[in-house]
């Protein structure tokens, strides 16, 4: 009988063992081999913290005696191009990245469960919020016979909201989930009252054309021990933050923060 595979999309949380969900923890019981991204010594702490999440439920995990589920770590690719402004060859980047990483994902479940069996994948935040891993997951589905499913997790978005208690969005009134580079690339539209903005490498929101029509709620390295948190009018946060993340990158070797943004006079009452 040929080896059939299974993989669990496992929503984390932002690495914090309170974050994960009975769910998350159920299928993280399962798992006989987690696959575990290896994104180089400036960021080893990202490994660190699921494999301390793995031992958190897992007590039988031993990475020296072997005991428990086993670990097959990845090499993260880099994703060359896509820093292109243009968005057809931004794209190209993109997918290219993701070929790369599920012929990782396929060669490691290969490798380490060539009987088959039950792998899972630890996913910063949700996976189906601005997160790689389902389109990743289809792509391994064309080259092995593979079942996968998606574990939903807490967003960095809710972890925000909840670290400042604010709301994401005013009464009847929308709020728009984007990017650093899009909000760079094409400003917020006149007619949206709030943006959070994810994945931005550096400080996009400088780049909005009236910071005084602003307040800014920032949070870094949500609900982990460094966790940073800072809000007010754009005009005096903005500059705060900036500095912050720069300071914060440097002590750390790697950032993951979001924000959001609403308009000010906005009265949610």
């Amino acid at each position: 009988m040929s080896p059939r595979w299974r993989l669990s999309l496992i929503g984390m949380g932002m690495g914090s063992p309170a974050h994960l969900t009975l769910q998350g923890e159920q299928a993280l019981r399962r798992v006989d081999l987690l696959l575990l991204p290896d994104k180089g010594e400036d960021k080893a702490e990202l490994a660190a913290a699921r494999l301390r999440l793995l031992q958190t439920v897992r007590p039988d995990f031993d990475a020296e005696a072997g005991g428990g589920p086993r670990v097959a770590r990845y090499a993260v690719p880099s994703r060359e191009g896509a820093d292109a402004a243009d968005t057809p060859r931004y794209l190209d980047a993109v997918r290219r990245w993701h070929d790369a990483l599920a012929r990782a994902w396929t060669q490691a479940l290969r490798e380490h469960l060539p009987q088959g069996g039950q792998a899972g994948v630890l996913i910063w935040g949700d996976p189906a919020l601005f997160d790689s891993s389902m389109r990743i997951a289809q792509r391994v589905a064309r080259e092995l016979p593979l079942e996968w499913e998606v574990v939903p997790g807490i967003s960095a978005l809710q972890a925000l909201a909840a670290a400042h208690a604010v709301p994401l969005n005013e009464l009847a009134s929308p709020v728009l989930i984007t990017s650093g580079r899009w909000l760079r690339q094409h400003g917020c539209p006149a007619d949206v009252p709030a943006l959070a903005v994810m994945l931005d490498g550096g400080t996009a929101f400088e780049a909005l054309p009236d910071p005084y029509a602003w307040h800014i709620w920032w949070g870094a390295y949500l609900g982990l021990p460094q966790q940073t948190l800072d809000s007010g009018p754009l005009p005096q946060a903005g500059p705060r933050i900036a500095r912050a993340r720069a300071a914060l990158r440097q002590a750390h070797g790697w950032m993951l923060d979001i924000y959001l943004l609403k308009r000010r006079g906005a009265d949610d009452c």
